[in-house]
């Protein structure tokens, strides 16, 4: 029987540790920056511009390509009929017999030695490519960031929030444990008693839909990390305590102007455009390249009568070509290359202006953050003081019910309103950084 008990404990103990370490493994508590890291290397939402970056750094070999020199070998085999001659005036026909079996060999070489710029052009371009799908990628990493931010703060706000309903409730339950003592006694209204259990019922209903909440946020923070389904983030308590920057405006305008990647990004179109018309122009230009060449062919067609023997020749020399028509059909291309050009010059003072914009709008957010914060915290000093004064009026009979629903209210209230503040410090220092291009 011990034996039995021994085993039997041993099992136990077993399962319960490997239910603990499954339910750690599941919750996990992470700062905004470890988060960071994890969406790095495993968001989903990030390995399409992933893909994007190394497809515009192979675009470079490719267009590398265009200093490699051409190489065309041709093999034909031919069955040849009988001809015939005659005079001019087609009179004196006669049949001239031919070798039936036709054959040809040939082996041309061309190394680009000058294209107009076309090659060089194009390689500078297929670099601007990658650099701008680098930046591309860097805009969606802050933007992804930004958004995690988003459901970190707000996971963490509905976890205070949480904690204040739950107060609230705990108080309002010991509220109405008086009330029906009172009510025992002959000194109370059923009426009232009703209407405290609706501020409870309230406040349970208000508790379900934070907790659902809660949910949601965590799922949609889990699924951009790309961590395992089922994980629960717990935000770093912490976060609440960090001193952040102030700073002021013109050092986040100078740190947007160096770093927004929609800045680097537009700058990048800009040189795209003024790249892709240097290619246009380059249709004008003459190409030259170094030629060399060898054939071999049969039979010897020119001789009459046609001599059945093979005619080998080989051929080096420097080769010389010139689009005519490049002068008249490139001026539409070239009209929209730099109309296309001047688009992006406009695009990019537009993105200079809307984050110039942006940093002020959230810069001044910022610092109304911190007053908003000063005044909430004096709101909640009133408020529990409101409620503490109407509790204890109300328990000497010199209050009413609807005084105290009020307090209650008002002092739930306030104490939201302090949380949303606190958060709120955080959320528009990491949108400035956002902005910025700092996060």
């Amino acid at each position: 029987m011990n034996n039995h008990r021994l085993l039997a404990g041993l099992v136990t103990s077993v399962l319960l540790s490997s239910g603990v370490c499954a339910f750690c493994q599941k919750r996990q508590i992470k700062t905004i920056e470890e988060l960071f890291e994890t969406a790095e290397s495993n968001s989903p939402q990030l390995r399409p511009s992933f893909s994007a970056e190394e497809e515009a750094r192979r675009e470079i070999s490719v267009a590398r390509n265009g200093l490699l020199p051409y190489i065309n070998a041709n093999l034909s085999l031919s069955y040849l009929g009988d001809g015939f001659t005659t005079k001019r005036n087609f009179s004196d026909y006669q049949k001239a017999p031919i070798p039936h079996f036709g054959s040809g060999l040939s082996i041309n070489l061309t190394q680009p030695v000058y294209t107009g710029g076309a090659v060089k052009s194009a390689i500078e371009l297929a670099k601007l490519k990658s650099t701008a799908a680098r930046y591309a990628t860097e805009l969606q990493r802050d933007n992804i960031r930004f958004q995690l931010t988003g459901y970190y703060l707000d996971i963490y706000k509905y976890h205070n929030l949480r904690k204040v309903v739950e107060n609230n409730i705990a108080q309002a339950r010991k509220v109405l444990a008086e009330m029906e003592a009172r009510y025992k006694q002959g000194v109370a209204l059923q009426n009232d008693i009703t209407r405290y259990e609706l501020l409870v019922s309230n406040l349970e209903l208000q508790l379900t839909k934070i907790n659902n909440l809660i949910d949601i946020l965590n799922n949609n923070l889990v699924l951009t990390c790309g961590l395992p389904e089922g994980t629960e983030i717990v935000p770093d308590s912490t976060i609440i305590l960090r001193t952040l920057p102030r700073g002021n405006e013109n050092e986040w305008q100078e740190a947007a102007n160096n770093n927004a990647p929609a800045l680097k990004l537009a700058n990048s179109s800009v040189a795209i455009s003024g790249k892709a018309e240097r290619l246009v122009k380059s249709e004008r230009l003459p190409k030259i390249g170094l030629q060399a060449g060898w054939s071999l062919d049969g039979p010897i067609l020119v001789e009459v009568p046609p001599i059945n023997r093979n005619l080998s020749y080989w051929y080096v020399g420097l080769g010389v070509s010139y689009n005519i028509s490049s002068l008249y059909k490139s001026n539409k291309s070239l009209a929209k290359s730099r109309i296309a050009t001047q688009k992006a010059i406009d695009e990019l003072n537009a993105a200079r202006n809307n984050i110039s914009m942006g940093v002020r709008a959230d810069y001044m957010r910022y610092l109304e953050a911190y007053e908003e914060l000063k005044t909430q915290t004096k709101s909640v000093e009133l408020a529990e003081r409101n409620y503490n004064t109407t509790s204890v009026r109300y328990s000497a009979d010199m209050a009413l019910i609807t005084d105290m629903l009020d307090a209650a209210n008002s002092k739930l209230d306030a104490e939201q309103q302090l949380v949303n503040a606190r958060i709120n410090i955080i959320y528009y220092y990491y949108k400035l950084l956002f902005t910025s291009g700092k996060i």
